[in-house]
């Protein structure tokens, strides 16, 4: 889709700045919604082909959690949070009011599931708020959805769905350190441009 963009480091830079300003924008987001310390390291932003983003992430069979939600209109795109299963339900378990341990497995996917949608959709706008800041424009997004299954099925859908709009995966791989916790959770963003979206972005940051 991208076949007349040679990319160089001016733009790769670019998009390095924009994973830079997303997750100072996404730590800062969340440690509001937890009522506590959160850091991200420096990220680590690629552009890949899209079907090889599994190879990027780790283990096809490594059991993860998705949260996804679309951007339309002057910069459209399809943005995805992945995270490690396990430590997806440690981040969920930080922001519901309640024990749930009693709970059956049910009401406890149930809840979690709902808690991670609230905050994958506050780390994901928060990167869309990073192209605001720095373009000036106003990008609406849709309700977040929900996956969890291996990696390698998750990323087979993906690829299915979205590969029809765009070739290449915009990969921002960083580590989220909240206070109390004593292990990273890990996390990555992924944004896929719609076709002509990049070009469009890369204009308007005037690399292109």
């Amino acid at each position: 889709m991208y076949e007349n963009i040679e990319f160089t480091s001016i733009h790769m830079d670019a998009i390095r700045e924009i994973g830079n300003i997303g997750t100072g924008n996404a730590a800062t987001a969340l440690s509001r919604l937890l009522g506590r310390a959160v850091d991200m390291d420096v990220p680590v932003a690629e552009l890949v082909p899209i079907y090889e983003v599994t190879a990027h992430y780790g283990s096809p069979e490594m059991r993860v959690c998705a949260v996804l939600i679309r951007s339309e209109e002057v910069f459209s795109c399809s943005l995805m949070l992945m995270i490690d299963e396990e430590k997806a339900d440690i981040l969920a378990d930080l922001i519901i009011p309640m024990d749930i341990s009693g709970m059956n497995d049910e009401e406890k996917f149930q809840i979690r599931n709902s808690a991670l949608s609230e905050q994958g959709n506050i780390i994901l706008g928060a990167f869309l708020n990073a192209l605001s800041q720095i373009t000036g424009w106003t990008l609406p997004t849709t309700t977040p959805a929900v996956a969890r299954d291996m990696l390698g099925s998750i990323m087979d859908v993906v690829a299915s769905m979205f590969g029809v709009m765009g070739d290449s995966a915009m990969l921002v791989k960083t580590n989220l350190h909240i206070k109390g916790l004593e292990d990273d959770l890990g996390g990555t963003v992924i944004m896929i441009p719609d076709p002509g979206s990049l070009e469009t972005l890369l204009s308007k940051l005037g690399v292109l």
